[in-house]
């Protein structure tokens, strides 16, 4: 700091001589400049030197026009010496250039980042290659300190050091001993005398230390800190009506080894005042009555400035509904200090309506511009409305290849009243692409493949492909939807199928079954919210069994459908049956989640009935409904209610609906920590049959989890309960072959709790969950008893 201070002297007495000297060496007359030149220019162009000089050729020159010319010069800071001379007619600038920087580094620096440092040190001159100034250098060198201070280290030490090098450049260092944050050993309110320090101070950020102040940094100074923490407790009383309340003053001591901090906040509480009449002035572009509706504060409460903050909020958001975005309201509290009353007056200026002149989607380009804007409410041309932009920046959040959307609205430069609207789009992996071979005893050697994609070709379409192939299994599917059939949102969804296979689940009896159908369902928007779809499907199925097949198996086969034999001799023969179904597919959901994955606000309600219309071969219904709400709680927990409800039912002469329509229970989908599928009835075998009664539910808490996972992973702590029944269509059988029931019961229900995780990948949505089953019923010598897993893993469709 002594060299930079003794270098600033010599460069003032420099400039005090510099100032001086030409005057000396000019005294003797004035004249007129013929000719110019600059000597001891090193990097600066003589131009530049030049185009600073307030003096031209044919100029008449005297003192005072050299001391102007010398202030100029400096006043650009490109020297540390100049001086002006006279050579006959020729005027004559000498210059010593300020050196340049070669290099600059910083060291030490943990808080403040290089870089974020790097870039605001460039906007002041401080950057390699430009100009050095030592007087920028201790203004740095202080900036910085003070950015410490800010921050609660109080011992920080900033050394700058200037080192010359050749050709007139210096190296720049600084170097930064951050030290320890000052630690809070005392907050202290003075004046508090309705409410106890520590009810004022629990949401406060700056306390004292505790157990968990290692973890939690809350027992750390900082100025920004205190200012949120000075704001809480304005807030505080000012919720609870003292409406006159203020913060007399506020110290900070440090301790001498700056190590330690000492708060004192000193307070007047004033009086508890009550609300006398709420007005509202102003331009009504809305009417009065609907903005009264949505003020809370109401005469005879107790004042309180959130509710307030909060009419206010409601209010702007209706005006902004009708295009008056930048509406002005301000509440303004009258006190009556006698009656301890307040009147509330809130002033609205609704500004100019504006106007929606374009909007712009960015982040993505593998979507066509049409994709996007058939989800806008808020059109071009047409006043801005908050409520329409909110709703279209769900509609592209629930997206299936959108991960993300931030909106912006941009004022058009020139026109107050009209606006730009910018989406901001994060583009999601929009396919998933499997594939696998694999051996096993039971199935040999068996080939899979599925590909999904949401946004097939840019257009918005979805279409999935899966094939398997085994010795006892083969399986293909193509489905094609289209959301947007029509610009009024009518989808369509066309599939085909075909299953052979020997059993429904992998840990069923087997039950050849060969089927193949075509399904076409159409749907319709009747609400913003609201959807109905109706379709037909067409299937032909052939189910065979025989001796050795469970006693369900060759009961369902030799009375439903088309029944027949197969003697393949030797004693042995095939059971089978052969039908064609048509069946209509009625439904109506209700879906106002802000996302289709990893939703945390919304509800979302589906309800389906499939009818195998009278004529078919097996006449049959299924009916299910499902339910799911998102409860945001406090910060970003959320809560989770899912429930859902079927019933598969027999119709005409058909004893039962088809075993490929039963309802199965257990396992990651349904109540996890029991194995998959091992709920309800057991065939003869021991085996899950699955039921015509589905009964299930979710309670979830969501757990925060950081803001950049929060798209694409998700944790929670879950209670299940759940079964399946059977009402009687189906006779099932102990293990000693007595007849045994499993009508619904509510006792017979399962429940578990545990924790969940699921992650979005690209080759689907794996889920993670470990669950403790609550009442598992263990079996005995003559009844089945429940399968308990409690880790248990899948990989499943996202979309």
């Amino acid at each position: 700091m002594r060299k930079s201070k003794n270098k600033m002297i010599r460069r003032l007495t420099t400039t005090a001589l510099c100032l001086l000297l030409p005057t000396l060496a000019l005294a003797q007359s004035d004249f007129v400049v013929r000719d110019m030149r600059v000597e001891g220019l090193q990097r600066i162009s003589e131009g530049t030197v030049f185009n600073y000089l307030p003096i031209n050729i044919g100029d008449r020159v005297d003192q005072i026009r050299v001391q102007e010319s010398i202030r100029a010069l400096y006043g650009q800071g490109l020297f540390d010496d100049i001086e002006i001379r006279r050579d006959g007619e020729t005027l004559i600038v000498v210059v010593q250039e300020r050196p340049s920087i070669e290099s600059f580094d910083i060291e030490g620096n943990k808080d403040i980042k290089t870089e974020d440092l790097t870039e605001s040190l460039r906007g002041v001159g401080l950057a390699k290659g430009r100009t050095f100034d030592q007087s920028v250098l201790d203004e740095v060198a202080g900036f910085l300190r003070e950015q410490y201070y800010d921050r609660g280290k109080y011992g920080v030490v900033v050394n700058t050091s200037v080192i010359d090098t050749p050709n007139n450049t210096v190296r720049i260092r600084i170097d930064v001993k951050e030290g320890e944050r000052a630690k809070i050993r005392q907050v202290n309110i003075v004046g508090n005398e309705t409410f106890e320090e520590n009810d004022i101070r629990s949401d406060f950020e700056l306390d004292t230390g505790n157990w968990l102040s290692w973890i939690r940094q809350d027992d750390r100074y900082a100025k920004e800190s205190l200012e949120g923490d000075l704001e809480k407790l304005r807030s505080f009383y000012m919720d609870r009506g003292y409406a006159d309340f203020r913060v007399d003053s506020t110290q900070v001591a440090i301790s001498p080894n700056k190590k330690d901090i000492f708060v004192t906040i000193g307070i007047h509480e004033g009086d508890l005042y009550t609300v006398s009449d709420v007005k509202i002035v102003g331009e009504m572009v809305v009417p009065e009555e609907l903005l009264r509706a949505m003020v809370l504060a109401q005469p005879g409460s107790i004042f309180n400035q959130r509710a307030l903050t909060q009419s206010t909020e409601f209010m702007s958001f209706r005006l902004g509904e009708q295009g008056y975005a930048n509406a002005e309201i301000e509440p303004v509290p009258e006190l009556n200090h006698e009656t301890k009353e307040a009147e509330i007056t809130f002033y609205v200026d609704p500004k100019s309506r504006v106007y929606v002149r374009r909007i712009n989607f960015h982040g993505v380009d593998e979507v066509n511009d049409e994709v996007l804007r058939r989800e806008m409410r808020q059109m071009e041309s047409s006043y801005l409305s908050n409520n329409l932009v909110e709703r279209s920046k769900v509609l592209l959040q629930r997206l299936p290849y959108v991960e993300a959307v931030e909106v912006n609205n941009t004022p058009v430069p020139g026109v107050p009243d009209m606006v730009d609207i910018d989406f901001n789009l994060t583009y999601r992996m929009p396919g998933q692409f499997s594939g696998g071979l694999g051996y096993s005893e039971s199935q040999k050697l068996m080939l899979n493949g599925s590909i999904v994609h949401t946004n097939f070709l840019g257009t918005g379409n979805r279409v999935a492909l899966e094939a398997v192939s085994g010795k006892y299994q083969k399986l293909a599917s193509l489905s094609h939807t289209d959301p947007y059939r029509s610009m009024d949102g009518v989808s369509r969804t066309v599939s085909i199928n075909y299953r052979d296979i020997t059993q429904f689940t992998s840990a069923a009896s087997d039950f050849s079954t060969t089927s193949g159908g075509l399904t076409v369902n159409y749907g319709y928007p009747i609400t913003e919210f609201q959807r109905v779809s109706f379709g037909l499907a067409y299937q032909r199925s052939e189910l065979l069994a025989s001796r050795s097949s469970t006693q369900q198996a060759q009961d369902w086969v030799l009375n439903n459908g088309n029944p027949f034999i197969e003697d393949t001799g030797a004693g042995f023969a095939f059971f089978g049956t052969n039908f064609d179904t048509v069946e209509m597919i009625a439904g109506w959901s209700f879906d106002s989640r802000n996302r289709a994955l990893f939703a945390d606000r919304g509800t979302r309600q589906n309800i389906s009935l499939t009818v195998a219309v009278p004529g078919s071969d097996v006449e049959y219904f299924q009916a299910r409904y499902n339910f799911t709400k998102y409860i945001p709680l406090f910060g970003r927990w959320v809560g989770r209610i899912n429930a859902e409800f079927g019933l598969s039912q027999a119709m005409g002469d058909t004893t039962a609906a088809p075993p490929y329509k039963q309802f199965y229970g257990g396992g990651p989908s349904s109540v996890r920590g029991f194995k998959e599928s091992y709920l309800g009835p057991r065939d003869s075998f021991g085996n899950p049959y699955g039921g015509n009664v589905l009964v299930a539910g979710q309670a979830e808490l969501i757990l925060p989890l950081p803001q950049k996972w929060s798209s694409k992973a998700r944790a929670s702590l879950f209670y299940d309960i759940g079964n399946v029944f059977n009402t009687g269509e189906v006779d099932f059988t102990d293990k000693l072959g007595a007849p045994v029931e499993y009508k619904p019961d509510f006792d017979e229900l399962r429940a578990s709790v545990g924790i969940g995780v699921q992650w979005l990948a690209p080759l689907g949505l794996f889920r993670f969950s470990y669950a403790y089953p609550l009442n598992d019923y263990k079996g005995n010598d003559r009844y089945f008893g429940d399968e308990v897993e409690r880790f248990q893993f899948s990989i499943g469709q996202a979309f």
